[in-house]
């Protein structure tokens, strides 16, 4: 597999620029704005979607979609598993970028939902609880009350959560993030980016432990 490359920045992985670029629908309202600021609600956002230490040499990247199934699928099989092992431990940082899939018809929402969850700090929780709960959200119906319940469930103020998704805070973000991965070839779901190299599709949890490894490996040589 080739390799691919998306640049990181220094101390976070903000997207501030391509983010801060694109106009949002509508503006925050001002209640909200003022308890944030304008570009505060993206950059904040931006790095509340990060796990692991500052200081760690290797980058595990995601590119996933909430409506995915395959993306549930590595969720669920490998995820606990490598913030266990890597990114708990200080080995490797861990980013989750935002590709909903237009085949899936619930799968900006969703992401929405996450990335306001994220401006307060909640982006984790909220990640947990939108993939246990796909098989209920994944159907023709609205599922914005039930992401309301789970966002509370995640432990943000509803009210400020409730004013980001109806305008639309977050959505520059979530583009930003779909025109660097069109850029950087990615196609489908989910994809990861681990120290360099790309690795396609829910693989078994062994494969991402090798490759992080490798990826540590290489981070190590002086």
């Amino acid at each position: 597999m080739p390799r691919t490359r998306i640049a990181l920045s220094t101390g976070a992985f903000l997207l501030a620029a391509a983010t801060l670029a694109a106009t949002p629908p509508r503006a925050p309202r001002a209640e909200f704005v003022a308890h944030t600021g304008p570009d505060s609600i993206s950059k904040l956002a931006d790095a509340g979607r990060i796990q692991g230490s500052p200081s760690a040499k290797v980058w595990l990247i995601e590119a996933s979609d909430f409506q995915c199934p395959y993306c549930k699928e590595w969720h669920d099989g490998s995820y606990d598993a490598i913030m266990k092992e890597y990114v708990a431990t200080g080995k490797v940082r861990f980013a989750f970028l935002n590709d909903p899939l237009p085949i899936h018809s619930h799968s900006v929402q969703a992401a929405e939902a996450a990335m306001c969850a994220s401006a307060q700090g909640k982006f984790w929780p909220m990640h947990q609880e939108l993939f246990a709960t796909q098989a209920k959200w994944d159907s023709p119906a609205d599922p914005a009350s039930l992401f309301e319940s789970l966002a509370v469930k995640a432990g943000v103020n509803a009210a400020q959560w409730k004013i980001c998704v109806s305008t639309h805070a977050t959505l520059a973000l979530i583009q930003a993030d779909q025109a660097r991965l069109r850029a950087s070839g990615v196609q489908s779901t989910p994809t990861f980016f681990i120290g360099g190299e790309t690795l396609v599709g829910a693989a078994p949890t062994a494969t991402f432990r090798g490759a992080l490894d490798s990826a540590l490996a290489r981070a190590g040589k002086p």
